[in-house]
């Protein structure tokens, strides 16, 4: 038995290997890559910074990439063993279809262990680092922040159109201040201006020229008779901290950027019922993700084995379409992840028990023919 399981566990962990890494650069690094160039040629950003967001996006995607990667593995080996008669000739010596999945199940084990630690720990350090970095780049090329008829909005309660730039001299600036709840508190134009790094202080400075300012009053920013008008200025600077950019409190972070300990000190500390249940969402995403490989294991397995074909076409059209209807559930949730009624942190254990259902009945029929 020995020899059976090395045989079907390392065939199932080589096609795994195989698959996600196509997945990976195939469907995920390459689409974002295509972003990415635009960085690259466009902004002036230096070839490091691009290579570093590639490899602080790749945690991110093995979310996907390893369940899917396994799915299509498990679907393609059951389907090959199928197809050259394997499993007969197993059955034959009186090995039971429960006995050739074991090491499946092995190896489902460990990549899911794989994902936990992925999803729990290194993609939400890498998303922090990729705010850092774009920190960095900010200081070390100010300008590449901004782009012609391109809005600005990666500094927290400012908006900035630019409409022309040229080196580090910017054209038709308009800057919107927003208050802490997003109502526009202060509207700047300007017909040029320029940007420059102020290292000492940690922050970005733009220098208007020809500016005018409409002010509104603090409260009462939704009441246009208060607006103040024809507010105008020869020169003025406005100073931008980097902090702005990456704010190192918790709160202000993204949840998906948590570890999944920072995940759980903070649930208690949040009032907000729909930023509770957005907290226990990021939470379940994670747990239901990582245990997807035991799942698909279950549900793939007897769906190769009934499936009989050594195509490659096939056990990917299948591992496509299951898939499918695994990650439905995971951007169901995303939507109605500020939803209290409707309960997503539990919609994303729906595939995860579906899947399992119907394979354990799948291969009780299968072992029992």
């Amino acid at each position: 038995m020995n020899l059976i399981d090395r045989y079907v566990g390392k065939s199932v962990l080589v096609a795994t290997i195989y698959g996600v890494a196509v997945l990976s650069v195939v469907l995920v690094l390459g689409n974002i890559f295509k972003e990415l160039l635009d960085l690259l040629i466009n902004r002036d950003v230096p070839v490091r910074y691009v290579l570093l967001f590639m490899l602080y996006v790749l945690p991110f995607s093995l979310t996907f990439t390893v369940p899917w990667g396994f799915l299509t593995s498990v679907l393609l080996v059951f389907g090959r063993m199928s197809a050259d008669n394997e499993m007969i000739a197993l059955r034959a010596c009186g090995v039971s279809l429960f006995r050739v999945c074991m090491p499946v199940l092995a190896v489902a084990i460990v990549l899911s262990l794989f994902s936990l630690w992925i999803n729990t720990r290194v993609a939400p350090l890498a998303e922090q680092a990729m705010r850092n970095s774009i920190a960095e780049m900010a200081r070390s090329n100010p300008s590449s922040l901004f782009m012609p008829d391109e809005v600005v909005s990666e500094f927290r309660e400012k908006k900035i159109f630019v409409g022309g730039k040229s080196g580090d001299n910017l054209t038709d600036i308009t800057i919107i201040e927003q208050s802490s709840w997003g109502a526009p508190s202060r509207i700047i134009y300007a017909r040029r201006g320029d940007i420059h790094t102020d290292e000492a202080n940690g922050q970005l400075l733009l220098n208007l020229h020809d500016a005018k300012f409409e002010q509104r009053q603090e409260g009462e920013e939704n009441n246009f008779a208060a607006i103040r008008h024809g507010i105008s200025v020869g020169e003025a600077t406005v100073n931008i901290p980097l902090e702005d950019l990456v704010d190192e409190g918790l709160r202000d972070k993204p949840l998906r950027a948590y570890t999944f300990s920072e995940l759980l000190s903070y649930l208690p500390e949040v009032d907000d019922p729909k930023k509770a249940v957005a907290v226990m969402t990021e939470a379940s995403k994670r747990l239901s993700l990582s245990l997807a490989c035991v799942a698909f294991a279950l549900v793939a397995m007897p769906l190769g084995v009934t499936a009989q074909r050594k195509e490659t076409s096939v056990g990917f059209g299948i591992s496509l379409a299951l898939a499918f209807g695994y990650f439905f559930f995971v951007v169901l949730a995303e939507m109605l992840r500020s939803d209290v009624g409707y309960y997503p942190y539990l919609v994303l254990w729906i595939p995860n028990m579906a899947f399992t259902t119907v394979g354990l009945w799948l291969l009780l029929r299968l072992d029992h023919r």
